[in-house]
């Protein structure tokens, strides 16, 4: 038995039936989904010279996507982890099909069974104290992008929020006043409130009032006055990086991205002694385990427990108390 249910209703059904109105997933769920198939559907038309519209379910078989992937990887440059994000992507949208057409399980099957790829687990990277001022005075506060810049950058490296949650900020998400903080709704839908310092009280309030928006309007626009995209968000930062690597050399080093913001405030707090319990509570983790990478990271930390270790060539040492009328002299 044919199917007379195309691709493009398939699609169309994938993310206003089952993503929309059954999952309600997040609008980042949605976006990120969305410019998958963007890119595979895109991809496909070239390889295929087929408009989108007249494809088949059947043309974007498992050797496709392979090939997809590959081209992610190696013309678009983005890591494994990214390229297993796309094929979550695709997995979820060929499960919608295998309930909604059982008779095409053969194109399926194949498909969700790609495996995902292995990765290596980096280190996290993130800014030392002098990086952070060396990034924070990169952007010229004489223009209206540079201010907009300084203010957003500042607010990510003290509130390490995610990339997605930055550009999603409405002007009615800050709380200047008494006990000031800003509110964002983050993965998983959960929202969180941050503090902020008084320093950044001062630059917040002083953008919005040169920002003079209504309460809905974005807190970060871009030239056009809609909402920063992540892409716009990513190369802003990257902009000034690349202008702080004059002053500080060991910028030149790292591989600096908006994420990189959120690992810097992590290593602060963890620094500062903070327990990792409350770390995972100020960033919006699922778990206080997830807060394990910044222990890896932290060589501080490896360097003072190797400092309560004895050297190798050290003969063991046995406790010996000390003379008692010497210790009596000592404590009168």
């Amino acid at each position: 038995m044919k199917s007379s249910r195309t691709l493009a209703g398939l699609l169309e059904g994938f993310f206003t039936d089952r993503l929309m109105r059954q999952l309600r997933a997040s609008p980042h769920t949605i976006t990120s989904y969305r410019d998958t198939f963007r890119q595979l559907l895109c991809f496909a038309q070239e390889r295929l010279k087929k408009a989108p519209s007249k494809m088949t379910l059947e043309d974007l078989n498992a050797t496709l996507i392979g090939k997809f992937l590959d081209h992610a990887e190696q013309e678009r440059g983005i890591s494994a982890r990214s390229r297993n994000v796309r094929l979550a992507a695709i997995r979820s949208f060929f499960a919608y099909v295998a309930l909604q057409e059982p008779m095409r399980s053969d194109v399926v099957r194949r498909v969700l069974a790609m495996p995902n790829k292995k990765f290596e687990k980096r280190q996290v990277t993130y800014l030392t104290p002098l990086e952070v001022k060396a990034l924070l005075a990169a952007p010229d506060r004489k223009t209206w992008s540079g201010r907009r810049d300084h203010a957003l950058l500042l607010l990510a490296v003290e509130t390490g929020l995610r990339c997605s949650e930055l550009a999603g900020l409405r002007v009615e998400d800050t709380e200047l006043g008494r006990g000031a903080h800003v509110r964002c709704s983050g993965k998983g839908r959960k929202e969180r409130c941050t503090p902020l310092r008084p320093e950044t009280v001062a630059v917040v309030r002083k953008w919005l009032r040169e920002r003079d928006g209504q309460p809905s309007d974005p807190l970060f626009p871009s030239a056009r006055g809609a909402c920063l995209s992540v892409a716009g968000i990513e190369h802003i930062v990257k902009k000034h990086v690349t202008a702080a690597r004059v002053r500080c050399a060991s910028l030149r080093r790292k591989r600096v991205s908006p994420h990189c913001l959120r690992h810097t405030l992590a290593m602060g707090l963890l620094h500062g002694g903070v327990d990792r319990s409350v770390i995972a509570l100020w960033l919006g983790h699922e778990s206080p385990a997830t807060t394990q990478i910044y222990l890896d990271a932290d060589l501080s930390l490896k360097e003072r427990a190797l400092s309560r270790t004895p050297p190798f060539k050290t003969r063991p040492g046995r406790y010996r108390p000390g003379d008692r009328l010497l210790e009596f002299l000592k404590n009168l």
